[in-house]
């Protein structure tokens, strides 16, 4: 017999639509991916790979491992993270600031949280990659890389999308030390507090990111580093990061070496696209702003999506696809807003949409 529903992906945006659709008793099926360095779809999402999530609403700073170790099964403790030493903050302005550990929830905690929400609910999990999916008829399948197809009446895409990097060794060894991509997640985290900043790329993304950095309390100096000698971004956002006073635009560079010590960025070795010549450039973070690419691959274009490849909703504030029984939610069909919470929100979208669409077609 078919599955009520399918949900491929397991971050935010998943294990919401999960959470909803198993308590409409929808007995909903989760493929979560495989903890491979090869594949797209990863194991509680990008979200996993961050350290402090301040933005998500619901937790405070506080002595939060407690709780998640109280709620996570404990044959998953092994997956939370070492607890941050975050000194005692200004920010702390009630009588329980002597409580320690003082710090934000992580996101590998905030995923087990609501992986064990779902959990909860008897939502059944499947550890594997989703290599094809076949929607050409009422009852679509989804095939495993190293599973059965599964039949279903409908399908949640969730798969969200990842962040293009410089590809450099030196970037990798500093994710989560400095370097990020993303300063709407990242740049308030007390780390980059008081230090000049570098944002590397010259869309309107980038200028984005370097204005939300150059407004927050206690912003220093951020650097642009752009390749050409022009921005790509549009005239108003250019005319917005030339005229901001924090923010200094260094033309014809690249970014050829991030530097620091042990724990954190100290500075950039910066290229000239113009002689090839090498200067210093002394940041304490580096903000990755070169776009996203949305992991969609093994769709194989079965459903109508942008120019970028992100996957299109074709109703208003519904999470319907091109696809009748389809429906995507987070990251893979957002290339605007990208957050945690966001993608949250569409999961529950998405798994309404799917009661409502079995219950109109009489499939209990």
């Amino acid at each position: 017999m078919p599955e009520k529903v399918v949900i491929v992906g397991s971050g935010p945006a998943g294990w919401s639509a999960a959470i909803y659709a198993a308590r409409a008793n929808l007995n909903p099926l989760l493929i979560e991916g495989t903890a491979r360095t090869d594949v797209q779809m990863i194991p509680l999402g990008q979200l996993a790979y961050t350290t402090e999530v301040e933005n998500y609403p619901g937790f405070p700073f506080g002595n939060i491992r407690a709780f998640v170790e109280s709620a996570v099964d404990q044959d998953r403790h092994y997956n939370l993270p070492p607890i941050p030493n975050h000194p005692k903050e200004k920010r702390k302005r009630n009588s329980m600031s002597d409580i320690a550990p003082h710090y934000a929830v992580q996101g590998v905690e905030l995923m087990e949280l609501m992986k064990q929400q779902a959990i909860n609910f008897e939502t059944r999990i499947v550890s594997d990659d989703v290599v094809d999916i076949d929607v050409s008829g009422p009852v679509k399948k989804v095939l495993l890389k190293n599973g059965d197809p599964v039949e279903t009446h409908t399908i949640i895409i969730a798969t969200g999308a990842r962040a293009n990097w410089l590809g450099l060794d030196s970037e990798e060894a500093y994710k989560n030390k400095g370097v990020s991509a993303c300063a709407v997640c990242d740049g308030a985290l007390p780390v980059f507090y008081g230090k000049p900043l570098a944002v590397v790329g010259g869309g309107d993304s980038a200028v984005e990111e370097a204005t939300y950095l150059a407004n927050l309390k206690g912003a220093n100096k951020v650097y642009m580093i752009v390749r050409r000698d022009e921005f790509r971004a549009s005239k108003i956002m250019a005319d917005r990061a030339i005229n901001h006073p924090k923010i200094e635009v260094l033309w014809n560079s690249t970014v050829a070496e991030v530097v620091g010590d042990e724990n954190l960025v100290t500075g950039l070795k910066i290229k000239s696209t113009k002689d090839d010549s090498i200067s210093d450039l002394a940041v304490g973070g580096m903000f990755v702003a070169i776009g996203h690419t949305p992991n969609t691959d093994f769709l194989s274009g079965k459903l109508q999506m942008n120019e970028a490849g992100y996957i299109q909703w074709t109703k208003p504030f519904r999470t319907n696809t091109s696809v009748v029984g389809v429906y995507a939610a987070g990251d893979v069909a957002d290339d605007y807003y990208r957050q945690a919470i966001t993608s949250a929100g569409t999961g529950c979208m998405a798994a309404l949409d799917v009661e409502r669409y079995l219950a109109d077609e009489g499939i209990e």
